[in-house]
């Protein structure tokens, strides 16, 4: 019998120590013309794993499921996670969707044991929101 083991994927060796550093790394995909969902998946020394692009949506408004969320980031074997969305229309303000989805995805990372470590939005004119760097949450 031969027993075959799961390879580990190499970090990238980018630590993810500040929305501002990681908003640096998504300049690009800041200025896509439709809203977009991505997810950082970070090991045990917030290195990034992957950067994957999960979901690509329309112009103000971007389908997401935990689902898709957390099914790389546990194939990767992901100690965390970041989101990173875009907001085509130039506002980071998060909506009262935004809020939602986040606690809906939280909640998720608990039972699964991945934390979510930080939702960002992007722009391409109003910079970023963090909401590990916001006090109004």
């Amino acid at each position: 019998m031969e027993l075959k083991f799961m390879r580990v994927k190499e970090s990238s060796g980018k630590t993810m120590s500040t929305p501002a550093r990681i908003f640096r790394i998504m300049t690009e995909e800041s200025r896509i013309d439709r809203e977009c969902f991505w997810v950082l998946h970070l090991n045990t020394s917030h290195r990034i794993i992957e950067k994957e692009l999960v979901t690509v949506g329309t112009v103000d408004n971007c389908l997401v499921h935990a689902r898709e969320i957390f099914k790389k980031a546990i194939l990767n074997g992901a100690y965390t996670i970041i989101t990173v969305h875009n907001h085509p229309g130039g506002t980071a303000s998060p909506s009262k969707e935004d809020r939602s989805i986040w606690r809906y995805l939280d909640k998720a990372g608990k039972l699964l044991d991945i934390e979510v470590l930080d939702h960002m939005i992007i722009t391409p004119s109003d910079g970023y929101y963090s909401r590990l760097e916001a006090i109004d949450i």
